[in-house]
Formats: C-alpha cells, structure tokens, sequence
C-alpha cells in the first residue's frame, strides 16, 4: 500500500498527522534532504514539502520529475505562500499544452 509523508517545520506538517499523513519535521534543508532521500524510494506515492524547504532542495527533487513515483508537491509552509506551488502547475500545463493558458503569458 503507498504512503503519503510531509516534509517540512514541525508547525507546518503536525496538522496533517492528524489526518492521517506521515510527517517528518525538520528545520533545514540538510535535513529536509537526508529525509527526502530515505523516503523517496520507499513506497511513498506522494510528498508534500513546505515550499521553503522545497526551495533548498530542488536538486534531489528533479531527479523524480519525470518518475511515476513519488509525485512530489510543494505546500506552503505556516508563513504562507512562496509562488513554488502556482509556478510549478504553471509550467507543468505549458510543458502539456504548449502555450500559457492560464495566465496569458502576462505575468
């Protein structure tokens, strides 16, 4: 059965252990890194990372891009919104679509 964990500062991820997600608190991106790397292979479907933490670790992330498993998802963190997320569907839909439907390429 696949797994879904959170990655991310304890304030930000304790909430979604109460829905039933596994959460990996941490406070760097070294740390964000050593744990994306021991869960990413092992029957995780879906990672969430707070968008700060996601920031400093792009490089381990792109290796899965283009994998089936896991879909890694940037979430924002307790002090809000970065943009990661938006972007990331953004280009996403350009890369499916060819042009930028969302926005009209003004932004």
């Amino acid at each position: 059965m696949y797994r879904i964990g959170v990655i991310g500062d304890r304030e930000s991820v304790l909430g979604f252990k109460a829905v039933g997600l596994e959460v990996f608190p941490c406070d760097s991106g070294q740390e964000a890194r050593k744990i994306f790397r021991e869960i990413a292979d092992d029957n995780f479907a879906i990672i969430y990372v707070t968008e700060a933490l996601y920031r400093e670790m792009e490089a381990e992330v792109t290796e899965y891009t283009d994998k089936r498993l896991p879909a890694v998802i940037p979430v924002p963190d307790k002090d809000g919104s970065l943009g990661i997320g938006l972007a990331g569907v953004k280009k996403s839909v350009e890369r499916a679509v060819g042009a930028d439907i969302l926005f009209g390429g003004d932004k």
